[in-house]
């Protein structure tokens, strides 16, 4: 089993505003606020969390090859 990255550097697309958070690993993390600009980010079409969307790092379900948020 391939070690778990569980810090992602989610970036505000809005306001370009990057952030290292710690990911969950037992649910999906759907909405998250940025902390420059406080816009609500949400994840793109086809993406299961923010930080497969914003993140330099997918979440840990994905990263196993799961599906998430199931």
């Amino acid at each position: 089993m391939a070690n778990i990255i569980l810090k992602s550097n989610i970036t505000c697309p809005k306001c370009g505003y990057s952030k290292i958070e710690t990911m969950p690993t037992d649910a999906c993390q759907y909405f998250y606020e940025c902390g420059h600009c406080n816009t609500l980010l949400k994840p793109l079409a086809g993406d299961c969390c923010v930080f497969c969307s914003y993140g330099s790092v997918k979440c840990p379900p994905i990263q196993q090859g799961d599906s998430c948020c199931e």
